[in-house]
């Protein structure tokens, strides 16, 4: 009995020892882990908890990359990878709240053409843009701002390292307007399309001293055209499907397609009937050149942007069709002032925000659409100022046209109401 007690008391004494030590060893090692030594006390955990957005809120993001610009050449993306114009991606994840971005950052940034008068155009001595597209993107501006020059443009090409869908994706840009075509394998790119703001077609631009009339004459000729896009899908299905047989030379640069052209190294140039016109003006001697009446293809241009925010999309979207619904109305540049004091058509006074909460709606002032009109025009006010009868390319409106005022128009939009 005795032996008993005796080692009952030993093995107790051995508990009374070991009990402090493995606590010790624990908080020695928890210490380890949170960087404490025994007996100090840790500084209190701060969680931090964010409520899920209701239906309708963005959820708060990163500021977009701030892209870089070089001048005196014109302000160019931070290279990105190019991705092909057919090849599709993957949608990105939800980025919303780019409105909210866009004001927090104080300016718009646009992906632009900088290199096709009459479009998109960088004045390099004057450091001054133009165009019909660069003055959607001051719509745009003057939408979220109050103010059209509250923009920032970035020179963004069809290929290499400012490619224009790449600096879409990664949010270089807010939103790219740049003689771009809405197609099927774009709009499951990841990206997203507004209203069409040129409804133009692909056709061909020739020599005047070859005879050329039609493109079935273009049989075993050489044509330029630039690699990677719509144009050359066009021209190889159109071709194909004629059983016309052709030499396609393709250069990856839209800048050396029109002097290779212009050098003889092909019989024909190939784009949108657009950018043939204000291409031929950059020729040694545009009278020389004539661009065909026949068309290939349809192609709609207007923004780009990216998928999965709601808002941004109306907001674009909603802004061009400001413009469109402004001409239907006659309300222009001109009387738009006369037209918001006098006016007693509902019509006029739910665009110019005397009636209803439309702009608030979108996120934007009630009288969004006033401001754009009085600031930056109607369509046909831009598109006057850019490509009509007093400019070098008296473009002819041809489908570009309200729908209401006749001569075949296409353009409408959705009502404000």
């Amino acid at each position: 009995m005795g032996s008993r007690f005796a080692l009952w008391s030993s093995l107790r004494s051995a508990r009374l020892v070991i009990r402090p030590l493995a606590l010790l060893a624990a908080a020695i090692l928890l210490g380890a882990c949170t960087g404490l030594l025994p007996g100090e006390q840790p500084s209190p955990v701060v969680v931090i908890v964010t409520a899920t957005p209701a239906s309708g809120q963005p959820a708060p993001l990163a500021p977009s990359p701030t892209p870089l610009a070089a001048p005196p050449e014109a302000p160019t993306a931070t290279p990105a990878v190019a991705a092909s114009d057919t090849t599709a991606t993957p949608a990105p994840e939800a980025r919303s709240g780019l409105l909210q971005r866009v004001r927090e950052r104080g300016r718009l940034i646009c992906g632009a053409n900088a290199d096709l008068p009459g479009f998109g155009f960088y004045d390099r001595v004057r450091d001054e843009w133009s165009g019909f597209d660069v003055d959607f993107c001051r719509a745009i501006a003057a939408a979220i701002f109050d103010d059209p020059e509250a923009v920032e443009f970035i020179a963004l090409t069809t290929s290499g390292p400012n490619e224009r869908f790449a600096a879409v994706r990664n949010g270089t840009v807010d939103v790219l307007i740049r003689n771009t075509t809405w197609t099927l394998s774009r709009d499951i790119a990841g990206l997203a399309f507004g209203p069409t703001t040129f409804h133009d077609g692909q056709t061909f631009m020739v020599r005047a001293s070859a005879r050329i009339t039609t493109s079935a004459d273009l049989a075993g000729k050489r044509i330029c055209v630039a690699r990677g896009t719509t144009s050359e899908q066009n021209l190889t299905d159109d071709f194909a499907a004629r059983g016309i047989a052709f030499e396609a030379v393709l250069f990856d640069d839209e800048g050396q397609l029109y002097p290779a052209y212009d050098r003889g190294e092909c019989d024909a140039v190939t784009s949108d009937s657009s950018q043939l016109v204000s291409k031929r003006q950059t020729l040694d001697i545009p009278a020389d050149h004539v661009i065909l009446g026949e068309r290939i293809s349809r192609e709609p241009l207007g923004p780009v942007f990216i998928e999965n925010d709601e808002q941004w999309r109306d907001v674009v979207s909603w802004v061009v069709f400001a413009t469109i619904y402004a001409e239907e109305l006659r309300v222009n540049q001109e009387n738009v002032e006369q037209q918001r004091a006098q006016s007693n058509d509902p019509r006029v006074r739910r665009l110019l925000g005397l009636e209803g909460e439309f702009g608030q709606g979108l996120g934007l002032s009630n009288d969004f659409a006033y401001t754009v009109i009085r600031k930056v025009g109607n369509y046909g006010d831009i598109y006057d100022r850019n490509l009509g009868p007093r400019t070098p390319f008296a473009l002819d409106r041809g489908p570009n046209k309200v729908w209401n005022l006749g001569q075949g128009g296409v353009l409408d939009s959705p009502p404000f109401r």
